[in-house]
């Protein structure tokens, strides 16, 4: 009986370290707050200057180019971040077994 209790009290230490570590993985696998908004703004100097770019030679005018490319820059970089926050709320795999459950 001894050694029913002990491996019952081993498969619950098993447990509880195994549910640990998924843990501390979920939680790294989370973005910071800053880290989306880094990303935000690297994006946002790439497609900006896209847009920029594009604007400028379709109409010849690199003030309004400068102009469209500033108001699109925070627009889409506050989308971008609540979309990446929102993202955030899923948790991982979540779609993925969403998807699977529904194509049968």
């Amino acid at each position: 009986m001894g050694s029913c209790w002990t491996t019952s009290a081993n498969n619950r230490t098993i447990n509880q370290h195994t549910n640990k570590m998924a843990e501390e993985v979920q939680s790294r696998n989370k973005e910071s707050h800053t880290r989306s908004i880094l990303k935000g703004i690297t994006w946002r100097f790439i497609a900006t200057g896209t847009i920029i770019i594009i604007v400028w030679v379709k109409t010849g005018d690199p003030r309004g180019a400068l102009e469209i490319g500033a108001i699109e820059f925070f627009i889409k970089f506050l989308l971008y971040y609540l979309h990446e926050r929102a993202w955030q709320l899923a948790p991982r795999g979540a779609i993925r077994s969403w998807f699977k459950k529904n194509k049968s």
